[in-house]
């Protein structure tokens, strides 16, 4: 098989490349998918949100036919996952929660070894290589083996190495788990290439930012369930008309301005990782200066004060109520 019959861009007509509907999966009694519908547009990023255990990972995994599901329908430009899954591994690539690459072998090797089992001759690996190295600044490190890798260089060669045959669709699967901000921004800057080439993004992800930097839509699910779907402006809308942000003078004087915040805003307070700081959905906007107000009348000073749209943490605050940051391993990691 030589490079050309490996690269698949033949596009069947339609919207869209990824097409899911009511899929369940259990792990024994543990029912982890729940009926899970969802549609991907073609060379577009769906962001798949969700507490740990939510269902991210196991629809992946069946999308990518690593995992057989238990009841729905789910085709991948055209394909049916579950019935012509040779036909959808052609058009897809996965690149997982960890490197898939070998520690033993160099760059270079890791990315030839890669290339000639899709097909490619010696040559055409070794160019083909070259090409992926330079293009994610790993040129210098090629000849250098990957234990001696930053987590950043490891996981840009992993991303190289899911590309060599540029795919129509790309799962990434947290792929900037445990980055740098710097090595993460590298990765976003990745992402932005494959999709301006016309590559398809499924994108599961821990970190609101990466969600709110790449996606055009997002999907949160939250119990096997899908309980949010839309861009990020239509989810932002959702959970209110927007969040008033309070900075206090003194720290020692949150615990009453919460209460003042919550009464005349008639909302609960999230209380920031700054101990000056505290925010709040606002239902009813004409209520934010008597809330001022009263926070002044109790000698309480505010040093800075911000009313807009509510962050992307705090939408998914609001939908499944609890934080990002709080989630614990479950059936669903355990299990995949």
């Amino acid at each position: 098989m030589n490079r050309s019959s490996t690269n698949h861009r033949e596009i069947q007509p339609g919207k869209y490349a990824i097409e899911v509907h009511n899929l369940r999966k259990s792990y024994g009694k543990t029912e982890v998918l729940k009926g899970i519908s969802l549609q991907v547009e073609r060379g577009k990023l769906l962001a798949l949100l969700g507490p740990n255990g939510a269902g991210k990972t196991t629809t992946i995994r069946i999308l990518a036919t690593l995992l057989r599901m238990d009841s729905g329908t789910a085709t991948v430009f055209g394909h049916d996952v579950a019935r012509e899954p040779d036909a959808v591994r052609r058009r897809v690539s996965l690149t997982g929660q960890f490197a898939s690459v070998d520690d033993e072998l160099t760059g270079m090797e890791n990315l030839i070894l890669v290339a000639r089992l899709l097909g490619y001759s010696w040559r055409q690996a070794k160019v083909r290589a070259n090409e992926l190295l330079g293009a994610f600044d790993l040129t210098e490190a090629a000849d250098r083996q990957v234990k001696h890798y930053s987590g950043g260089m490891r996981r840009r060669l992993d991303i190289a190495a899911s590309i060599v045959v540029s795919p129509d669709i790309l799962f990434l699967d947290e792929p900037t788990s445990g980055l740098d901000p710097r090595s993460r921004r590298q990765v976003w800057d990745i992402v932005r290439t494959l999709l301006a080439s016309g590559t398809t993004v499924l994108l599961t992800t821990q970190y609101m930012e990466e969600a709110d930097q790449l996606a055009d839509r997002i999907v949160i699910i939250d119990h096997g369930r899908v309980i949010a779907n839309g861009t990020i402006g239509e989810l932002k809308t959702s959970v209110g008309a927007g969040t008033a942000r309070v900075r206090l003078h003194d720290p020692v004087h949150r615990p009453l301005a919460e209460q003042i915040v919550s009464q005349t805003l008639d909302v609960p307070v999230n209380l920031e990782a700054d101990p000056a700081a505290l925010s709040a959905q606002v239902a009813n906007p004409e209520r934010v200066a008597d809330t001022l107000t009263q926070l002044s009348q109790a000698g309480i000073a505010v040093t800075d004060f911000s009313l807009g749209q509510p962050s992307l943490d705090e939408v998914f605050l609001a939908l499944t109520g609890q934080p990002i940051e709080d989630e614990t391993q479950t059936t669903e990691e355990i299990s995949a």
